[in-house]
């Protein structure tokens, strides 16, 4: 049987306290900002809860927001209990000026890959992660792909004629 989303922010409110941001709950779906500080206390303590068992991170994505002053990189997870099939996202931000968010690695083995290929298109720096090496791109790329401060098209091609896109 499923948990509610108010017993889950509850014990989230109760396991991080200040660390909180703010809560959502788009489409049923729990969402709940925190801290980076308090991330690997709350995803450990949701998956060792021995009612709720968070034990299996569904995805990790990026996310970069150039508005958002002071937090333009962001990191979202998905955490499914298989138990309740319940699921919860967590998301937490960083400055673009220092991308540091902790690795969840310790918690999760799939998260090694998934925080590669994160760093590797938005040059979030997962802090603890054992190899946070490029999976993807090349090793020489001195940026970072899916950051919204680059065009969408490559601007030194020229193989494309403006006139057969309708410009």
């Amino acid at each position: 049987m499923p948990f509610s989303n108010e017993e889950i922010l509850h014990f989230v409110q109760e396991t991080i306290g200040e660390g909180l941001v703010q809560s959502s709950e788009p489409y049923d779906l729990l969402t709940v900002e925190v801290h980076p500080d308090a991330l690997l206390p709350l995803v450990g303590a949701l998956k060792n809860h021995p009612q709720y068992q968070f034990t299996f991170m569904t995805d990790l994505c990026g996310m970069h927001i150039p508005e958002q002053t002071g937090k333009e990189l962001g990191a979202v997870y998905i955490f499914h209990s298989w138990t309740s099939n319940t699921r919860i996202r967590v998301k937490t931000f960083a400055p673009i000026s220092q991308p540091d968010i902790p690795s969840m690695t310790a918690h999760f083995n799939s998260a090694n890959w998934m925080e590669r290929e994160t760093y590797d298109f938005f040059g979030i720096n997962f802090t603890g992660h054992p190899n946070l090496v490029r999976i993807l791109n090349v090793d020489d790329m001195d940026y970072f792909p899916l950051r919204k401060e680059y065009p969408l098209e490559d601007q030194v091609r020229r193989d494309k004629v403006d006139s057969m896109f309708g410009r």
